[in-house]
């Protein structure tokens, strides 16, 4: 038996030793290069597709036709036939994904440096990274390095999470930076510019989605399927409420006495989407904190309202993922899967976990991978990277 030599540890704060760079399934970033057949020539020439990442049409067009549209034209956009050539998959077959809504490719036309992905059932199951700045520790540079080593280490998106410091500077620098599609959640910047709920309007929700898309966000999380008529069921959770988001959205529409402004005000944000081409993950601000809240009426509740505005969503051509929990039993988590597939009707299910115990603190990245194991092979099409630090604190580069 052949026994390895000792290799040289890294020093503390450099990980870039520790796991290699991670292949994408034979797709070699240095080319990027699509082969013939595997889209369209904008210019109807045959061959092959060679696109630099600042030349995408997408990004150069007056007029936009988002990823969903083109799909049902019929029409093999840049961005699919690139994601398709990185699944390994014919760009017709995705193009059909995308157009029955079963996958999606977030590419918002302000993002002229992505390398676009694609996110579906039938899919390489993905995997997203949380970076983001907190009152805390807020930092361009830190972020943009938690950016690099995400997309180092194998991460397929990314979401900007950043409640402090400067939060448009450094999603702009994020943006900017990424090559991969970058998620976030435009509430969180809506509460650190006006804390006071009380203050805030309709209009400023839907102003801190517009500023982000602007800048390039390819999809955005919008606890929009929390309604007032589930916040009674969760009087007796173990855990309450446990989203920020959705905590946020649950604490307005108590201060105003009025339904959640971005459930009333949807045809809104779908125009929105429309004028960048930006995807909608639509959020579980009602997801379990606990195993014992895990697929209770609360939980399942907001789902049926999200399978709504999935097919709302695609009536108007907006490409939507629903995301879920949580905390979830590891008996619970097939009708978990199984309920999203057949109340939002196929579309994309982007999880957090599923952590399988409560009692893992300090632990939870290995109670996140039992369950992401089993949600992934049940159907899940993206899985929302969890850490050490669940639960304990922000992760930093370590």
């Amino acid at each position: 038996i052949e026994v390895p030599a000792p290799q040289p540890q890294p020093k503390r704060g450099d990980c870039r030793g520790v796991v290699p760079r991670v292949s994408r399934g034979g797709w070699q970033p240095e080319t990027r290069v699509l082969r013939e057949g595997a889209g369209t020539d904008p210019a109807g020439k045959a061959g092959d597709v060679r696109r630099l990442m600042q030349n995408w049409s997408r990004c150069s067009g007056k007029q936009v036709v988002t990823q969903l549209e083109s799909a049902r034209r019929g029409v093999t956009t840049e961005e699919v036939a690139f994601a398709a050539e990185r699944e390994g998959i014919p760009s017709e077959r995705l193009r059909e994904l995308v157009a029955a809504g079963r996958a999606i490719v977030p590419a918002n036309i302000r993002h002229e440096k992505l390398e676009p992905a694609a996110i579906g059932a039938a899919l390489k199951c993905k995997v997203n990274a949380n970076i983001g700045s907190s009152t805390a520790a807020a930092d361009v540079a830190a972020e943009v390095a938690k950016l690099d080593l995400a997309v180092d280490l194998g991460s397929d998106a990314v979401m900007d999470l950043s409640t402090g410091g400067d939060i448009d500077a450094i999603r702009k620098a994020i943006v900017e930076r990424a090559r991969v599609p970058v998620g976030s959640v435009p509430v969180y910047n809506a509460v650190a510019a006006q804390p006071d709920l009380g203050r805030l309007s309709p209009d400023d929700f839907l102003a801190a989605v517009e500023r982000h898309a602007a800048d390039g966000i390819d999809f955005v999380t919008v606890h929009a399927g929390l309604l007032r008529r589930h916040l009674p069921l969760v009087r007796d959770r173990v855990t309450g409420i446990v989203s920020r988001g959705g905590a946020i959205m649950a604490q307005w529409m108590l201060l105003h006495d009025a339904e959640n402004p971005f459930y009333t005000r949807y045809d809104d944000l779908l125009a929105l989407c429309l004028r960048w081409d930006l995807s909608l993950s639509l959020g579980d601000g009602l997801r379990p904190g606990s195993g014992a809240d895990a697929n209770d009426a609360a939980q399942f509740g907001e789902l049926e309202v999200l399978g709504e505005l999935v097919r709302r969503a695609r009536e108007r051509g907006v490409q939507t993922m629903v995301e879920g929990p949580g905390h979830v039993p590891l008996h619970l988590i097939p009708e978990n899967i199984e309920r999203e597939k057949r109340v939002c009707d196929g579309a994309p299910f982007y999880v957090l976990g599923p952590l399988v115990t409560d009692v893992a603190a300090g632990h939870d990245h290995i109670s996140s991978a039992i369950g992401g194991a089993l949600a992934a092979f049940h159907g899940v099409a993206m899985l929302c990277y969890v850490t050490p630090r669940e639960h304990l604190g922000l992760p930093a580069l370590e």
